[in-house]
């Protein structure tokens, strides 16, 4: 050995060996998943450990990692469950075995035991792990357990609610702010007698003591008064009295916790910067009736719109009984045997793609191809694989549209007069007749079969029947009949969006009126037109001068044709 490399090693051998365990303190900030700073979502990412203190910050796990559940079954065969593949094992230490809320030092020590087995720990705070919040004890557990630890900010509820509220803290006006937790009694309230504004937490269970101390120690009885509960989420109502009234008028109200106050001049900026509540489809609880893999693009765009959709799976996509038909296919489609390949949805473009897998070909395969996409996502899903479509139809994007668009075959260009056409089992005929009409030789294949999926749980079910969904948004014929199938035909109240016109004929046919369709066939004008339907709604409702309610707020014997 060298005398450097004998050095180096010494040296090396010398220097403190590094903390066994790493803790991360993460603020998940006031409920909304879509606060969570790109580092809190990493980091979550990355964990072998996530000690949570609530159901929703799970469910915030589960959300991040996009997974249907955070377990599964043991493998040996006990109620045990065990990490889904590619989850972290999560640990909730809100609560004792008592139900009593666990202190600080109790969850330190769940913290320190988990990370001192080398193993990378997450920690999941409500808001900002600095902020009210028991950040700076349990960071002072790892360093005396000299383990390395870092801290990652959260959105503070104190400032996020209110603005989810629509009232600014600061005005130019109004600069000065108080934040002031309330679950202690031993408070000053001559040192808020003024007029700045002041944002109070824990104050819902002790508002009328609290209203009465700011009057007598000099604050206006008429001072506004604001209290959002449930912040940030779809469920948020916000409170809005003055200092005189607030106490009767949120006992009145049944208010619950979380909620934040916020008492001050800005709170009158309330009426005409409410954006939150304002939404088209706030609060409306929305049935998807889709397979797991597509309800996502739809489900983000209901939110966009302050909706809360809940994914049931109607269909399950399998592989068709009899394969030889696609083998045989694919050898054709490398042979040269086609001239088109016409995929008509994701699914027969995700089928294909499995089969290039199992051959272990690629997209390379098309070269030469003409490649036709029944419509934008399609043709979006193509292009994930590396493949532009060479024709989507200009109009209607259905197998009609198709037709309207693709060339005859003529034999004097086209040396090759065949197309690949993989589909599901229960497609129609329509674009297989239609390029036979105009020459073509068609190998109508089954790429995928689309079966009934489970029903889902009784809740559920019920919650269908009983009209607690204010909204149902169809994507095919084959959710109607599912849907219907396996849980039962929706209320006459919910409303009821679709995504073309076939699919309204199929809704109308299984006794359903059809409220709002989509002007184009897509995901996202699906959800638009029932946002549209939602905007007008409300409108009509205000114009009126009666309170916004949602479809599942009244109840009708009857759906009217």
């Amino acid at each position: 050995m060298s005398n450097t490399a004998k050095q180096t090693r010494e040296t090396a051998s010398a220097l403190p060996a590094l903390p066994a365990g790493h803790v991360a303190f993460v603020g998940t900030g006031p409920g909304d998943p879509d606060l969570l700073t790109v580092r809190a979502a990493s980091l979550i990412r990355q964990a072998d450990i996530v000690v949570a203190e609530t159901p929703r910050q799970r469910e915030l796990v589960r959300a991040v990692l996009g997974l249907p559940s955070l377990t599964v079954p043991a493998a040996d065969g006990s109620d045990n469950e065990v990490p889904a593949p590619g989850a972290p094992e999560v640990v909730e230490v809100g609560f004792g075995p008592d139900g009593h809320s666990l202190p600080p030092s109790a969850r330190t020590k769940v913290v320190v035991r988990h990370a001192k087995t080398g193993r990378r720990v997450v920690r999941l705070l409500e808001g900002d792990p600095f902020v009210y919040a028991a950040g700076p004890e349990e960071a002072q557990g790892c360093v005396k357990a000299g383990l390395s630890f870092e801290i990652v900010p959260g959105v503070s509820a104190a400032l996020a609610v209110p603005t989810y509220a629509g009232i600014p803290l600061t005005t130019r006006s109004a600069q000065e702010l108080a934040v002031v937790s309330c679950a202690s009694s031993k408070i000053d309230w001559e040192w808020y007698a003024d007029d700045k504004t002041l944002v109070l937490l824990h104050a819902l269970e002790g508002i009328d003591k609290i209203a009465t101390c700011l009057v007598e120690a000099g604050r206006s009885a008429d001072t506004p008064v604001a209290i959002t509960c449930t912040g940030t989420s779809t469920e948020q109502t916000t409170l809005v009295s003055t200092l005189g009234e607030i106490a009767a008028e949120a006992e009145a109200a049944q208010l619950c916790e979380p909620a934040i106050t916020v008492v001050g001049e800005v709170v009158a900026m309330r009426e005409a910067l409410s954006w939150f509540e304002t939404k088209p489809l706030f609060g409306w609880r929305v049935l998807v009736p889709r397979t797991k893999e597509q309800a996502g693009s739809l489900s983000e765009r209901l939110r966009s719109y302050g909706a809360t959709p809940e994914e049931v799976p109607t269909i399950s996509v399998e592989p068709p009984r009899n394969p030889q038909q696609m083998d045989k296919a694919i050898r054709g489609l490398v042979e040269g045997r086609y001239k088109w390949v016409a995929f008509t949805s994701a699914n027969a473009v995700r089928a294909v793609r499995e089969k290039f897998d199992e051959y272990g070909l690629d997209a390379r395969a098309f070269s030469g191809l003409s490649v036709a996409a029944v419509g934008d996502k399609t043709a979006a899903t193509l292009a994930d694989w590396g493949l532009r479509a060479d024709l989507v139809p200009t109009g209607e994007q259905s197998a009609r549209g198709m037709l309207e668009d693709w060339p005859a075959y003529d034999e004097q260009l086209d040396m090759i007069d065949r197309v690949f056409l993989p589909r599901a089992d229960i497609a129609t005929e329509t674009l297989a007749a239609g390029l036979v009409e105009l020459g073509w030789e068609v190998d109508d294949v089954t790429a995928y079969r689309t079966v009934r999926a489970a029903p889902p749980p009784a809740p559920v079910r019920e919650a269908i029947k009983s009209g607690k969904f204010d909204a149902v948004v169809f994507t095919s014929s084959s959710t109607v009949r599912n849907l219907v199938g396996i849980a039962g035909k929706p209320h006459p109240s919910t409303v009821i969006a679709v995504i073309g016109p076939q699919t309204a004929k199929t809704a109308e046919e299984h006794g359903l009126r059809v409220d709002a369709m989509a002007t184009e066939p897509s995901a996202e004008h699906l959800a638009d037109a029932l946002a549209a339907l939602g905007y007008a709604r409300r409108a009509e409702q205000l114009e009126a001068g009666l309170p916004v309610t949602k479809p599942s707020d009244r109840r009708t014997s009857a759906r009217k044709k």
